[in-house]
């Protein structure tokens, strides 16, 4: 049996603009509206959405300019190896981003299918056990769907992308014309002092509105299977920041015009309760429908992403072997796609929501986006004619304030969070030295 074949550059910018999109959208703000409004405790949460966009665009400029470099499968592993050396720390930095991620990227499909469950449970009542295997099931059929050829999943992703802008265009519609404005724009008295209290506020809104916007830079680790990926890749990313911005902030704006923010901030299901205002139980049962839709169609693209991580690594010598299997004749790399799902399922039978998006986004912050922010402002410092394709806007303020802002981010995060971030990499680095020396290879080479 074939071990692995060329992957297939199947992907246009109007496949890698959808399938960034969808994994965007997901289930996040819909079950992080609530988060937010309580996080800041009132409607001057909208700051915490704009505040995830301008991270968005600052850190999206770093990503395009990496993607459109090294176009290849893997994402952040590719470029850490490529900014900090391949046989020197970026092996580090590289092997670092991958230990995360067996960890992280399950998690992230296992926190988008146990939403599912939750909003599912707006239709059909649903015990605490039932819930559980409503997620796992849900994580099975995904599996399903992307055991195919990259081409077909293109067109699938399409399709879904034209269900998410049609379900978010009808809520923004809904509440837009049954707006109130003494609802959305009322404020609870000091809610503008910036105090210690109010930063703390808005970094614990600002985790799960980044939570939402996680996905832009999705079609990086596709980057082997995107045409003319020197274009596409960054077109892709700010068309997909700057459409999802938009849509954000007119959903925040419709539900607070609509929901008495007092109420918001408990709901379990904000967007059924949203429509069941407004439309009565009718809509708001066909509303959740489409958010369920909008779930799996997330997860479809984020899974899909993720399942190229661990598959480049593996190819280059740097990964277990068995993940460099690519399927005989669809040409897609089916062992990490399954062992990836396998890990998600597990991971979606346990765990509270909330803590699970916290540790999604503090866990990935020191060695990925940190990590690539500043490994790419010296790397332009030092390479002065190094070719690059696409280069960022006033380099570097953007990656200096991508930086800013995470750190930001993960300082407001929590004592409990910080301190299991930073064991996960303590531990990794042990891994990696047993790894290295095990093998002679750096730090231990000769």
């Amino acid at each position: 049996m074939q071990e692995h074949k060329p992957l297939v550059r199947g992907l246009g910018l109007k496949e890698a603009s959808a399938l960034n999109m969808i994994d965007m959208v997901g289930i996040g703000p819909f079950i992080t509206i609530p988060f937010v409004i309580g996080a800041m405790n009132g409607p001057q949460c909208i700051l915490a959405w704009v505040l995830g966009a301008i991270l968005a665009y600052a850190d999206g400029f770093v990503w395009a300019e990496l993607g459109a470099a090294w176009p290849h499968a893997g994402g952040s592993y590719v470029f850490l190896k490529k900014l900090y050396g391949e046989k020197k720390w970026g092996s580090l930095f590289s092997f670092l981003y991958i230990w995360q991620t067996t960890i992280q990227a399950p998690l992230v499909i296992a926190s988008g299918a146990i939403g599912f469950a939750q909003y599912l449970n707006y239709l059909i009542p649903l015990s605490a056990l039932e819930q559980k295997f409503a997620s796992g099931g849900l994580i099975i059929l995904l599996t399903f769907l992307l055991y195919r050829k990259i081409a077909e999943i293109g067109r699938i992703s399409v399709l879904m992308w034209v269900v998410v802008a049609g379900t978010l265009f009808w809520l923004i519609f809904a509440g837009l014309t049954h707006f109130h404005s003494n609802l959305a724009f009322t404020y609870p008295d000091h809610a503008f002092d910036f105090t210690p209290a109010f930063f703390v506020g808005l970094g614990m809104a600002s985790i799960k509105t980044i939570y939402s916007f996680l996905g832009y830079y999705n079609v990086c680790h596709l980057g082997g299977e995107i045409r003319d990926p020197e274009r596409n890749i960054p077109r892709s990313i700010f068309i997909s920041i700057t459409g999802i911005s938009v849509l954000y902030l007119l959903m925040q704006i419709s539900v607070l015009g609509v929901i008495p923010w007092q109420e918001a901030k408990n709901s379990s299901f904000i967007i059924s309760t949203f429509f069941e205002r407004i439309y009565g139980n009718g809509a708001a049962a066909t509303a959740t429908i489409l958010i369920l839709f909008i779930a799996l169609s997330s997860l479809f693209s984020a899974t899909l992403g993720y399942s190229r991580v661990p598959y480049a690594a593996a190819l280059n010598g740097d990964y277990f072997r068995i993940f460099a299997r690519t399927h005989s004749s669809k040409n897609f790399p089916h062992v990490s796609l399954l062992i990836l799902c396998a890990t998600a399922f597990l991971f979606s039978m346990f765990g509270k929501l909330g803590e699970v998006i916290t540790s999604i986004i503090v866990l990935r912050i020191l060695v990925q986006f940190i990590g690539q922010g500043a490994g790419l402002i010296a790397y332009r410092h030092k390479h002065k004619q190094a070719h690059f394709p696409f280069k960022m806007w006033f380099f570097p303020i953007p990656a200096v304030i991508s930086i800013g802002i995470w750190l930001f981010v993960f300082l407001s995060s929590g004592q409990n969070y910080i301190l299991g971030a930073i064991g996960a990499i303590v531990a990794g680095v042990a891994a990696f030295m047993i790894r290295a020396k095990i093998e002679r290879s750096f730090p231990f080479s000769k």
